[in-house]
């Protein structure tokens, strides 16, 4: 009776404690994205609301960096502890974080920004982080239009920022499928900060009243520039597209397992 007694009484207390710490854990979602080199970038990151703002902790920290990215505690930004090379450029939106927006706000994204970051937070119901991947590099719409200066009916197809350096096809809605590496010519120019190029890609024999499509792609957006020409008229469109971005969830908690059943264990052995 005295052992089923106490292995009742130790089943309780497993579940009075999970339950006191899942009061102890909170969820953090990041999404993995892709900063523009020179523009603005947003690491995203959300947590479960607190009502008390003055209870809610953000703390933004990236390997291999000794300060800390970011932080904002008791309503407001605290960067005494932030590392210089982050000095002047983050920002999370203040007016969003009681509803659980902890983003933060990169401007003029370096290439050295790229790594892996923890949005870590501290809420009156616990504590929670999540890591992201952010890629840096450099992405831009593509124009194509109807090149003037070539000897037969040519397409030009212009983005003016990529890094690295991408690939170009060229495709047709006729002829899907087809190879145009042999009827094309693509250069890249190299900017003047001497990091982002500039792309030129050049189709020849193209025929009227036929779709083409200038895809450019690394490994961190694709953007596509579609045409076409007919006797009266020249139709475009574009789209850009962040490649593998993803969310990463977490859910800390801290489990009351070993404090609740490992003084009973003697116990458990009675008969």
């Amino acid at each position: 009776i005295i052992s089923i007694i106490i292995i009742l009484a130790g089943a309780i207390a497993f579940i009075i404690g999970f339950g006191i710490s899942g009061r102890h854990s909170i969820t953090v979602t990041t999404l993995t994205s892709a900063g523009n080199i020179g523009e603005d970038g947003i690491l995203s990151c959300t947590f479960e609301p607190d009502i008390k703002l003055s209870d809610i902790v953000i703390q933004w920290l990236k390997e291999g960096v000794t300060g800390l990215v970011h932080e904002f505690k008791k309503g407001k930004d605290d960067l005494s502890d932030q590392d210089e090379m982050f000095r002047g450029r983050t920002a999370v939106f203040a007016d969003q974080v009681i509803v659980g927006n902890a983003s933060l706000r990169l401007k003029n994204v370096q290439l050295t920004d790229a790594g892996t970051y923890k949005c870590y937070i501290i809420t009156s119901k616990g504590k929670g982080n999540a890591k992201l991947e952010y890629k840096t590099g450099a992405f831009s719409i593509p124009e194509v239009n109807v090149d003037s200066n070539a000897s037969s009916e040519s397409l030009r197809c212009e983005a003016p920022r990529w890094f690295p350096q991408p690939t170009v096809v060229w495709a047709s809605q006729v002829d899907q499928g087809a190879n145009f590496s042999e009827v094309s010519n693509t250069s890249f120019e190299l900017n003047p900060e001497n990091v982002t190029m500039k792309v030129v890609s050049v189709l020849y024999n193209v025929t009227i009243n036929t779709t083409y499509s200038c895809m450019i792609e690394n490994d961190i957006a694709k953007a596509t520039g579609d045409i076409r020409v007919t006797d009266s008229e020249i139709k475009r469109q574009s789209h850009l597209q962040l490649l593998n971005s993803k969310a990463s969830l977490c859910l800390s908690s801290f489990v009351a397992i070993s404090w609740v059943l490992l003084p009973l264990c003697p116990y458990l052995m009675l008969k």
